[in-house]
């Protein structure tokens, strides 16, 4: 494939998620957005607009076009899989907001109709490509940490019963999939697990607390690591006015600590070198809204390039699914009251 050709795009929703993936999408010289696709005409007419381009109420519709190379899958996460194998038996590549599905069951069916028909799978987990965090798993390559001791992930986030009363997905089992672990701290998660390494087992509590919702507003978990390192997992939706999340990584030799991805600490014990960033933190901390699209951009950019490149994408769908099966197993020990291991059966 050339690589001086734009690929184009369609977007399968038109709320927070669509809204920031079409911001990202227009913004990159590789890239057209070509059409948007969502069941409230309303909402998609208005981003559509925005940007001059084609809206569908059927996404089946849009699906039949022959001017898109990607869709991007930015609806609930219950119905990612129906929308993403529809889009990979068009012969489209896919990219899925997170969480990839609700359960593995889905996740694998996604996974495996795009092995099936060829094209490439990605699923968005943007905070990898952050400047901080990109720094650090360098030094974790480079061995700085020495033997990783212990991590961990908080995401202290505050969210109104409006918030969740604002379209009657949020919050239920079936398109949500679960609360504060599935959707919000999901992210940190995931970088949770990519620095520490596979995860042995978890023991959690949660509870639903200050909203009503179906799920956990406030959640609480102690992780195994395979490499033998230990972790803890904190998240919550009702922490009033809500802080940036903070991912925490300790070895026998340095410490790192990322607030709002951006580097809080920096210090190792073999290096003189100490390092705080001073930027500002963009963080949804309080307001979905205010989440940027940089990180979008560089992700959505990987994509393009691992197409034209005929490589895989940095964030796969197997990628997608590990974390996914922390969580389920975090649902499940709590249920249970029992540590759980992975993989789940």
């Amino acid at each position: 494939m050339s690589s001086e050709k734009k690929l184009r795009f369609g977007i399968v929703g038109a709320g927070v998620a669509g809204s920031l993936q079409a911001e990202a999408i227009v913004s990159l010289k590789e890239a057209k957005l070509v059409a948007i696709a969502a069941v409230s005409e309303k909402r998609v007419k208005k981003l559509a607009e925005k940007y001059g381009v084609t809206y569908y109420t059927d996404y089946k519709k849009m699906l039949k076009r022959k001017d898109i190379d990607i869709v991007s899958v930015c609806t609930p996460s219950g119905c990612h899989s129906e929308i993403a194998v529809a889009a990979a038996e068009a012969n489209k590549h896919v990219i899925v907001e997170k969480p990839i599905e609700t359960t593995l069951e889905k996740a694998n069916r996604i996974i495996n109709a795009c092995k099936n028909k060829g094209v490439k799978l990605s699923v968005i987990s943007q905070h990898r490509f952050d400047i901080g965090v990109l720094k650090l798993h360098r030094a974790l390559e480079e061995n700085k940490f020495g033997r990783l001791i212990l991590g961990d992930a908080h995401v202290k986030w505050y969210r109104s019963q409006k918030y969740y009363d604002s379209a009657n997905w949020r919050g239920t089992w079936e398109l949500d999939g679960g609360g504060i672990l599935i959707n919000q701290a999901i992210h940190t998660i995931d970088l949770l697990q990519w620095i520490m390494g596979p995860v042995d087992s978890v023991y959690a509590n949660v509870a639903t607390l200050a909203h009503k919702i179906e799920v956990e507003d406030v959640a609480t978990a102690l992780v195994k690591f395979k490499n033998g390192a230990l972790g803890v997992i904190e998240g919550s939706t009702a922490i009033y006015p809500g802080q940036p999340e903070q991912l925490g990584i300790y070895g026998e030799k340095g410490t790192v600590i990322l607030e709002g991805n951006r580097i809080k600490k920096w210090e190792f014990m073999d290096r003189k070198e100490k390092f705080i960033e001073e930027r500002k933190i963009s963080t949804g901390a309080s307001d979905p809204n205010a989440i940027g699209s940089e990180a979008h951009k560089a992700q959505i950019k990987d994509i393009i390039e691992a197409i034209k490149e005929d490589r895989e994408p940095a964030v796969t769908g197997e990628e997608g699914r590990k974390v996914l099966e922390i969580i389920l197993a975090i649902y499940r020990s709590a249920k249970t009251n029992k540590p759980i291991k992975l993989p789940l059966s």
